[in-house]
This record gives C-alpha cells, sequence and structure tokens, in this order.
C-alpha cells in the first residue's frame, strides 16, 4: 500500500531532493531511471510479482498515474538484496512475492489527489474500512513524500511453495475487511499475514500483539530474512522493507515504472 514512515509508506519529509526531467504531471512520470535501477526479474526471475498499482486492486481502484508496466524497478544493491533473501526463503520452501518497489513521485501525487476527493470511497470495505477517509492524512496513512521513490524501499509477502495460481481481483468477487481471517480475505496466494496488503489498520503494525500463532510467525520469517539480508522494517507495516545504506537517501525519483525507461 503506500509505505515509508507513516503507517501506509508515504513520509512526511522535505521537499528538496525530488529528481524528475520535468515536474509530475497527472500523465505520468517521464524520463529515463539512472544506471543504478534494474528491473528485479533481470536480476532473480524467480521472485513473483503482484504490482497491485497497476491494477484495479488497491486502495484507490485503478491503476495508479506512472506505473505503466507490471515490474519491480529497484536500485542494483537493493535487487541484489532480494535476491540474498529469496535464496534464503526457497530454502525453507517459499518464495518471496513483491507488491510494490520502486514509485514514482508522480504515483505519490496521485495518492495524496485521491485522498482529497473525500466521495470517492469505492475501496473502503477492504482497505480501509475503520479509517474515516477525512482522516488519512491528520492519521499518517498518506504523505506527499514516499521512500518507495527513492528506489531501494520494497512492499512485499510470503508465498508457499509450489505457489498457487495468483487470482486476478475483478469487481464482482465484491470487497472483504483487510482484517477478515485469512480464509475470508482476497486469496491473493500468499501465506497468512494477519491482514491483507495495503491494510490501513494498526492491525499491520509487524509486531502488533493481537496477531498471534501462524500469522505471527509468517511475519517473524519474512522479518528475520529480510533483516539478515540487509533490510530494515517499518514497524508500522508488516510489509514494508528498506535497504539499510540505500544508495539514494535524499533523492525522489519521478521516471515510470516501464522497462523503456530502464538503461
Amino acid at each position: 500500500m503506500l509505505c515509508v514512515l507513516l503507517l501506509v509508506g508515504l513520509v512526511a519529509l522535505p521537499t528538496q531532493g525530488i529528481a524528475s526531467a520535468r515536474p509530475a504531471t497527472e500523465g505520468g512520470g517521464s524520463g529515463a531511471a539512472p544506471e543504478t535501477f534494474v528491473a528485479l526479474d533481470e536480476i532473480d526471475p524467480t521472485i513473483l510479482h503482484d504490482i497491485r498499482y497497476t491494477t484495479q486492486h488497491n486502495f484507490v481502484g485503478r491503476r495508479i498515474h506512472a506505473y505503466r508496466d507490471p515490474i519491480c524497478v529497484l536500485t542494483r544493491p537493493a535487487a541484489e538484496a532480494l535476491a540474498e533473501a529469496q535464496t534464503a526463503v526457497r530454502d525453507l520452501g517459499y518464495s518471496l512475492k513483491v507488491y510494490d518497489c520502486y514509485r514514482p513521485q508522480t504515483a505519490v501525487d496521485d495518492f495524496v489527489a485521491w485522498a482529497k476527493r473525500l466521495n470517492d470511497n469505492r475501496m473502503k470495505a477492504e482497505f480501509y474500512p475503520d479509517v474515516d477517509k477525512s482522516q488519512l492524512f491528520a492519521d499518517g496513512y498518506i504523505a506527499s513524500l514516499s521512500g518507495h521513490s527513492r528506489g531501494s524501499t520494497v512492499d512485499l509477502t510470503l508465498v508457499r511453495l509450489p505457489a498457487a495460481q495468483q487470482p486476478r481481483w475483478r469487481p464482482s468477487m465484491g470487497l472483504v475487511p483487510c482484517f477478515a481471517p485469512y480464509g475470508e480475505q482476497f486469496p491473493d496466494n500468499t501465506v497468512d499475514m494477519g491482514t491483507g496488503y495495503d491494510c490501513f489498520d494498526t492491525l499491520s503494525n509487524t509486531l502488533d500483539p493481537r496477531i498471534r500463532g501462524e500469522a505471527r510467525a509468517n511475519r517473524l520469517l519474512l522479518k528475520d530474512v529480510l533483516e539478515s539480508a540487509g533490510f530494515t522494517n517499518y514497524a508500522k507495516e508488516w510489509w514494508h522493507y528498506t535497504l539499510d545504506g540505500e544508495p539514494f537517501p535524499d533523492t525522489y525519483f519521478d521516471f515510470p515504472v516501464a522497462r523503456r525507461a530502464l538503461r
């Protein structure tokens, strides 16, 4: 979902350091990525992808601006560290699955504009059933900058191998609260993590004491493996990890999520 410093991944940081070929526009980011950025599937093709912001199945309910291809783009150090984590979880019978990686500033601006449209609640029943949309900024779920835009942050989960087929969400399937019991949540082939991805709720806090049993064990497994590979978890989102020593700690990029943007 949104992930960064505040609960859903967008962080309130100074606006200096935004790197873009031109200002972010509604049509999407433009320009080319620095050579440091790569597509994750070129580093490790075994890591599963479910890039939610290229689909309708996210808290906005449509494709997000500047997400053009369903790929995970990261800085090379982050991608290589994630490949190391994949080796570790595959030895245990799992695969990593990524939901979101690099996020253009244009997409962040799209989230901010959506949050200001208070009458657009088409996905509320799943992603923020207990949060009033008018409180998204005050509660820290939406902010003007995201660590994802620096290129070394990833949202991800675990899938038991052999991986079950990844279902495609359709509006006719309806919406179920993201904190519903595991068997009632959208069946996205992940293991039980206590909540679904991008769940605007304190139950998404990685170590929330209400999350017990198998779900807690799965969260801790993901945390242990990612930390061993050099990532740090954001405590308010079980799915959100940032590479330690990220190469662009103060720069926010705005090229699109697209293969053609990569050199």
